[in-house]
């Protein structure tokens, strides 16, 4: 039996409970994810909407500790240290596929990503359905991609976005920056 939904909608097992619980995890237990809640997390991904439903995510989910640790040290960019992702025992590189008219030609005339606004969908559904099953995640952007790309095997065709280290939650693993700004700061109604 599921948990009451406060008439306000946002009690436990809301979905704005689940948004409320997600944020970036820096520190990790060395505790093996089970491939049973990585691939529900994928399937949350995979479901997804996208432009023109062309579906231009494209992941690979690392375990091998040796390639995380080639990710990590390699595929990215100098200057900000991210040593907490090494306790991490998952990655999960994003990427995107374009498609010749809804991801290269329509952006032209629009002058709007669409495969990276479809790729952020799907990476948030899966970061979110990691939440619900009790993980910690955190989006890391400052990535190479073209070595991200060699690593993981991708061919030339597909761009790495991001890498998502997933995991358990280590006590301390909230880290700085979890607050949010108020709704009147980032809204405007007319």
């Amino acid at each position: 039996m599921s948990p009451a939904i406060e008439p306000n909608g946002i009690g436990p097992g809301s979905f704005l409970d689940l948004a409320k619980r997600r944020r970036s995890c820096r520190a990790y237990l060395p505790d093996r994810v089970p491939r049973e809640h990585l691939e529900l997390m994928l399937e949350a991904a995979r479901l997804a909407p996208s432009a023109c439903n062309k579906q231009p995510w494209r992941m690979v989910v690392v375990t091998d500790e040796a390639l995380r640790m080639r990710l990590l040290e390699e595929g990215l960019l100098p200057g900000i240290t991210m040593s907490w992702a090494k306790r991490a025992p998952v990655l999960v590189a994003l990427g995107v596929r374009r498609a010749v008219m809804t991801h290269r030609l329509a952006p032209k005339v629009s002058g709007i990503d669409y495969a990276l606004i479809d790729a952020g969908i799907a990476g948030e559904h899966l970061v979110l359905q990691a939440t619900e099953l009790g993980l910690g995640t955190c989006w890391i952007g400052w990535i190479r991609p073209r070595v991200v790309r060699k690593l993981v095997g991708w061919p030339s065709g597909i761009s790495p976005l991001a890498l998502l280290a997933v995991g358990k939650e280590a006590p301390d693993g909230g880290g700085p920056g979890t607050e949010r700004l108020p709704l009147d700061d980032i809204v405007t109604w007319t």
